[in-house]
């Protein structure tokens, strides 16, 4: 069972999700991640096989300034796809979308096909890499990514609980869900995602 955590906030959010990743170590899993969007408003991204601890020393090794105000991050049990860094969430698109995502898209074969003479490139072996795609599509036809989402959505079958950031729209995390747990926690003046409410009681 895979598990989700986000949020939107006026601090760092990162020691949040990564204390809601701890929080979610008991559901089991194989890998783990974490995107956000720095100040500079580029998604940044770690993902790591094994547990949350090599998660926290890879980003400690690997970046200088791992900061954000939004971001969303993910530990994951393989379904589609090994357990493999490349597999984990959270999955990017072109660098302008960011997904985490606990369920499984039913028809995730027929829309790759579509995704790839479309002109998308896979890096993964997931299903979830689909919905990145499918929101990036849309938000080339609009620049509203609270549009974009809904309109992907209608592409799914399946269960799904997803948490989306782009850089088109620096000050939102969209939340979505069926079938899926996914709860909204709600601080002072800031706001959280995640799919088991153990991850969240220190912050709201």
């Amino acid at each position: 069972m895979c598990g989700i955590v986000g949020g939107i906030a006026e601090r760092n959010v990162t020691p949040i999700l990564l204390e809601g990743l701890r929080r979610l170590e008991y559901r089991g899993y194989d890998s783990s991640g974490i995107a956000l969007l720095d100040p500079q408003n580029t998604i940044q991204r770690v993902r790591s096989i094994g547990k949350i601890k090599q998660l926290e020393n890879k980003i400690e090794q690997e970046t200088t300034d791992f900061s954000g105000n939004i971001g969303i991050a993910h530990t994951r049990w393989a379904t589609h796809g090994v357990p493999a860094e490349n597999n984990a969430h959270p999955h990017i698109c072109n660098n302008k979308v960011a997904v985490v995502h606990n369920g499984i898209i039913e028809n995730y074969q027929s829309l790759k096909q579509e995704q790839v003479l479309a002109g998308y490139r896979f890096t993964s072996e997931t299903d979830t890499e689909v919905v990145a795609h499918a929101i990036h599509q849309e938000l080339e036809i609009t620049d509203d990514l609270f549009q974009a989402v809904s309109q992907a959505l209608n592409q799914f079958e399946g269960a799904y609980a997803l948490g989306v950031i782009a850089i088109n729209d620096p000050n939102t995390l969209i939340a979505a869900r069926k079938g899926s747990p996914l709860v909204i926690g709600v601080g002072i003046g800031e706001y959280f995602i995640t799919s088991d409410v153990s991850a969240l009681l220190p912050v709201t």
